[in-house]
């Protein structure tokens, strides 16, 4: 077993090295002088690997997919520049001494007689022949598949590039509409940067296979004239022996540099001219050139009729025309066949369904979006991603910002047209309820005075509130804007007011979102990292998904993040061991636990915390008349209508001098009040905060408490 493991681990390091000692080797044949059987293996497996990389493009569905194309054709362009130079040095010091039988280079030979069809080394004519093949094989090399192959790649490389924003916006588009998740939307933007990546280097990777071309002719033309002189300076034969021996050898070390790099220019324009489908070349080729039969029925009479002409090959014009009427006559009545067998499925499916025998269109269920923003048609160029779609990045920001601030990953919206709608009014829908509705006008401002602007600065305008606070606004053209700015309006456009109604929807009813299913992730998550406390709360304790949904809905009604999940789940484990879970206790614990982070939300800089609280004798009153049913609900203050409203008169008018001095306003109470208290206010004074005093001695120091006001009961 051990000598097995070690073998493994050896070919593993082998193959882990294997690049890299190629490179070495490719490195030192630029240097060092190597034997003829050698360098025709060397030779071969350049052909190979051309060969090869081929038949590795033509497999391949996706261009962008053979990620390590670009560095391959560097790879092989050393490889195959450095045989050059050794077959040159080769040929330069052998070639005089042994004469062409007795040279060592055999590819080199094989190639040469190839071409000129003369394996003697003695024929003339032979000679002039392959040299005239060879000079048409550099031209179509040079003027056609290189330059072509080079074309592509660099228009290929500026269009991925100018079309990068658009793809990426398309992304996001169907992202914020709802039609692919985050994940998809990640990978998607992977893939576009992916292709990104490959066509820019495709580009630069072209021009070396360009440059290896160009630098095989030279180094041919090198060989030629450095063998003629090297063989009748050196090695004392005459000029036209000279001449001839090295043709031959300089013909075969140009077809074997030639012909590895033609295949491997060729290999680079079909990999830029592929697509993005997700089939082969030649699954494309079958699938497109076999959509009508009638296509070789056509070209089969064509070929027929060629035959009548005089002097054209009617034996072979004859038979190849009827194979292609035979095959397209069989294509054809295979699509009959095809069609008349979709007339016959689709007849069928009428009758199911005018008859109520369709299964699949009985007991199907319309899911609702958990959240969509509808919009009239005035407002359609907010959300649409050829016309900029300003809505669509702030909606993604908006998402981002609420994970941040309340710890809840906001699922998808999905953006789509209402016709039923005014054309410039838009609604925000909660699994299908709708949570809140506004009105704003495209290419218009909504100024809003929420400062002191003098009378005579006053700005005229079409009158409206602002759908977020209701606050008194009128609309303004653009030409007005730069005046209404100066005069002290708030100036906002149609985007930001639709961003930041949308926000405060979220913030507002986050509870409401917050699903079972997103509660089993967060729990999941968290018990990557902290087992010990998932396990306690769910095996030791007994907690179900919907208690602890519970819980964090909770704390979300009254804006207090969840992120702090941890302390939320250790707080739910110190006191699981009392059953049957109270929701109301237990959210109770878990805000005492979190008073410094909840309290940090209403304060400055100073540190200082200003509230009101309620006299000795109002809480005990809300203490004996606060009633707590069982399984969690709500806690209800059983008041007379009469004491409610006055109640909330009195509070009002208490909150309404915090106001005045710029406080926020919050409430403190006793912990064993604070919901009950809030539940009360929270319908007729919505946006107060009520916090215990628990709460705020759970903050310590860090916080400095500034009671200024008392409310009477």
């Amino acid at each position: 077993m051990a000598n097995r493991f070690n073998v493994k681990n050896v070919l593993s390091g082998i193959q882990n090295h294997a690049i890299a000692a190629a490179a070495i080797l490719v490195i030192l044949m630029l240097l060092l002088p190597i034997p003829g059987v050698f360098l025709d293996l060397l030779m071969i497996g350049n052909i190979a690997l051309a060969v090869i990389v081929l038949l590795v493009v033509l497999y391949t569905p996706k261009s962008s997919s053979f990620t390590s194309f670009p560095r391959v054709l560097l790879f092989a362009t050393l490889y195959g520049l450095s045989l050059n130079v050794s077959s040159t040095r080769l040929i330069l010091t052998e070639a005089a001494k042994t004469g062409y039988h007795g040279f060592s280079g055999n590819m080199l030979k094989a190639f040469s007689s190839i071409v000129t069809g003369d394996a003697t080394g003695k024929d003339t004519k032979g000679l002039v022949i392959g040299m005239v093949i060879f000079i048409i094989l550099i031209i179509i090399q040079v003027i056609v598949i290189t330059k072509g192959a080079s074309r592509v790649s660099e228009v290929a490389a500026r269009f991925s590039l100018d079309s990068m924003n658009q793809k990426f916006f398309a992304v996001d588009s169907e992202l914020q509409h709802g039609y692919i998740t985050d994940e998809e939307a990640r990978a998607k933007q992977q893939a576009i940067q992916h292709d990104i990546d490959f066509y820019s280097a495709m580009d630069g990777a072209s021009k070396f296979i360009s440059g290896s071309v160009k630098a095989g002719v030279f180094i041919t033309v090198v060989d030629l004239l450095a063998g003629i002189i090297t063989g009748t300076a050196i090695g004392h034969l005459g000029f036209s022996e000279a001449a001839g021996l090295y043709s031959r050898l300089t013909i075969g070390d140009g077809l074997l540099g030639q012909l590895p790099s033609l295949l491997l220019s060729f290999a680079t324009g079909l990999i830029i001219t592929g697509t993005s489908a997700e089939e082969n070349f030649g699954e494309q080729i079958q699938k497109q050139f076999s959509k009508s039969g009638y296509v070789y029925v056509i070209s089969g009479v064509t070929l027929a009729l060629m035959s009548f002409i005089p002097g054209f090959p009617w034996y072979l014009l004859i038979p190849v025309g009827a194979l292609l009427l035979f095959m397209g006559w069989r294509m054809v009545r295979k699509e009959k066949s095809s069609f008349a067998q979709k007339l016959r499925d689709a007849e069928s499916a009428k009758k199911r369904t005018q008859t109520g025998e369709n299964p699949s269109d009985m007991g199907v269920l319309v899911s609702l979006d958990e959240l969509s923003l509808e919009v009239g048609s005035a407002l359609i160029p907010l959300v649409d991603s050829q016309k900029g779609a300003e809505l669509l990045e702030r909606v993604k920001r908006i998402r981002r910002e609420i994970a941040i601030d309340l710890g809840i990953v906001v699922p998808a919206i999905r953006i789509q047209d209402n016709m039923q709608l005014n054309p410039e009014e838009y609604s925000f829908k909660i699994r299908g309820i709708e949570a809140g509705r506004g009105r704003v006008k495209v290419g218009y401002y909504m100024c809003m005075n929420v400062g002191p602007v003098p009378v005579v600065d006053e700005i005229k305008g079409e009158p409206t509130k602002d759908p977020t606070f209701g606050i008194p606004a009128i609309w303004v053209s653009e030409e007005q804007r730069e005046e209404a700015e100066q005069a002290g309006y708030a100036v906002v456009d149609a985007p930001t007011i639709v961003a930041t109604h949308l926000t405060e929807i979220l913030s507002t009813h986050a509870y409401e979102i917050l699903s079972r299913e997103s509660v089993s992730k967060i729990i999941e998550e968290v018990g990557r990292t902290n087992k010990v406390v998932v396990d306690e709360i769910r095996t030791t304790y007994g907690y179900t998904y919907g208690e602890i949904e519970k819980v964090l809905q909770g704390l979300l009604k009254e804006r207090v993040s969840i992120r702090n999940i941890v302390t939320i789940l250790e707080t739910l484990a110190n006191y699981g061991m009392y059953k049957p879970h109270d929701t109301n206790m237990l959210v109770r614990r878990v805000r005492e636990a979190l008073g410094h982070q909840i309290c940090l939300q209403y304060v400055g800089d100073d540190k200082k915390l200003c509230a009101v609280t309620l006299s000795q004798t109002a809480s005990e009153k809300l203490a004996q008349n606060t009633m707590y049913p069982e399984l969690g609900e709500e806690p209800t203050i059983a008041l007379s209508p009469a004491d409610q409203r006055e109640w909330i008169s009195n509070i009002s008018s208490v909150l309404a001098k915090m106001e005045d001095k710029n406080y926020y306003p919050i409430i403190i109470c006793s912990g064993a009040i604070r919901h009950a208290l809030h539940c009360l206010i929270d319908k007729e004074i919505p946006k107060v905060a009520v916090l215990s005093f628990e709460e705020v001695m759970a903050a310590g120091v860090d916080i400095k408490l500034e009671i200024v006001g008392t409310i009477d009961g």
